[in-house]
């Protein structure tokens, strides 16, 4: 009897943080859409070359799509894939609702939510995996409008109304052995003649002692336990892909069992870590963080205001990383964190580490941009701060196998 193959598409792929958890959980993918070209080449690269995770179909072109161009041009061929699809994982860009930024109702990516609607009224896979910030359950202007309400409840209406039994949660991946708190919106959906989804959190605690206990992990790891190894007093090289900088060697000193896990064979083929890039700063710059090191009384909590202005810190803000506790949410501005030891801003490889993305998986072009590009291009450091942990994303994997074996059983 041969083996059930469990398939997944995943939308608003990214870097593939997702992709990279469920194929670690067995999951085996169809295809992946993703429309910025940058973090499609990372996907690409280590995903669809390296591990040939995806069974990708000959209609669709490897490459980076709009999603709404994909509803448009294969909308026979995603009908014809019912049946065949087990889940469909992945959330549209977050940026317009998130509480770290501007909310925006108006902002155009917040209709692609709508689009996702549309995909999997077409596909209708047996399950939804759907992750977003947690501003996603808070209306936008409650207090203008009475009848405002969250993007999530239209969500779980819609996909009701799809046939599908849904339950939201609002999920702190720290406690599943990510070094970094991150608190996610998780929609888990399952077509009603299949199952419920009630038990999905449930299951992920009873599943996670024994998972991290097999990878050798806590249930929390702290930010020294996961960057210990990548400081720059370890000595640095030229960096290989970016002129004129200086990237870290990998340090041989006594290592944590997460760092372990992170670094698998990597650094026996490599010296220095991939994208491991120390940031060029100011002399004023390091002398103000070399003060911050020293003086600064409390660790872990954001710097700004007057406050701000006192350390003689000229961004709009910075947090001193707290070495003994988890990491705050990693986002895409590299200047948001102070390293707890060195006068520096994190590498992309800290973040991705902090993200719990293994040091095989490397991040591709740009480091950082800015100005009018920042609309287009999505470079290394807001790849990894935009994606979902892949530690927590197979433990993910693993529960809703697990869920669909159930509910097919009892069919």
């Amino acid at each position: 009897m041969t083996k059930k193959e469990y398939t997944v598409i995943d939308l608003f792929a990214g870097a593939g943080g997702l992709s990279l958890g469920l194929y670690q959980a067995g999951w085996h993918g169809l295809f992946a859409i993703e429309k910025n070209p940058f973090a499609f080449e990372t996907l690409k690269y280590n995903l669809i070359e390296n591990k040939k995770h995806f069974n990708w179909p000959e209609w669709l072109p490897k490459t980076n799509h709009d999603i709404n161009e994909v509803l448009k041009n294969y909308s026979e061929q995603l009908v014809d894939l019912r049946g065949k699809v087990d889940l469909v994982a992945g959330g549209p860009p977050c940026q317009g609702f998130s509480m770290a930024g501007k909310r925006v109702e108006e902002d155009i990516r917040n209709q692609l939510v709508f689009s996702y609607i549309k995909f999997i009224e077409l596909v209708q896979p047996k399950m939804i995996l759907f992750e977003n910030v947690k501003g996603f359950t808070y209306a936008f202007d409650k207090n203008k409008k009475e009848a405002a309400e969250p993007y999530s409840h239209k969500v779980i209406r819609e996909l009701e109304d799809l046939g599908y039994n849904v339950k939201p949660h609002v999920i702190d991946f720290s406690n599943y052995g990510v070094p970094q708190r991150r608190k996610r919106f998780i929609l888990v959906g399952v077509r009603k003649e299949i199952g419920s989804p009630e038990n999905f959190e449930n299951l992920l605690m009873e599943n996670r002692e024994t998972f991290l206990a097999e990878k050798g992990l806590k249930s929390n790891t702290t930010l020294r336990e996961a960057i210990s190894d990548l400081l720059r007093s370890n000595g640095e090289e030229p960096s290989p892909d970016r002129k004129g900088f200086y990237s870290g060697k990998y340090g041989r000193t006594k290592l944590s069992n997460y760092e372990k896990l992170m670094r698998g064979d990597y650094p026996q083929t490599h010296e220095i870590a991939d994208s491991h890039s120390f940031a060029k700063q100011t002399p004023d710059k390091i002398a103000c963080y070399k003060r911050l090191l020293a003086e600064y009384p409390q660790l872990g909590k954001r710097i700004d205001g007057k406050n701000r202005e006192q350390w003689g810190i000229k961004q709009r803000g910075i947090t001193v990383l707290d070495p003994n506790a988890v990491s705050p949410t990693i986002t895409g501005h590299p200047d948001d964190y102070l390293h707890y030891c060195e006068p520096r801003i994190m590498t992309v490889r800290e973040c991705a580490r902090l993200q719990s993305f293994p040091d095989w998986y490397e991040i591709k072009k740009k480091y950082t941009t800015g100005g009018k590009m920042r609309k287009v291009e999505v470079p290394r450091y807001t790849q990894v701060g935009n994606a979902i942990p892949p530690l927590f994303a197979e433990q993910a994997g693993i529960v809703l196998k697990k869920m669909l074996k159930d509910g097919e059983t009892t069919l």
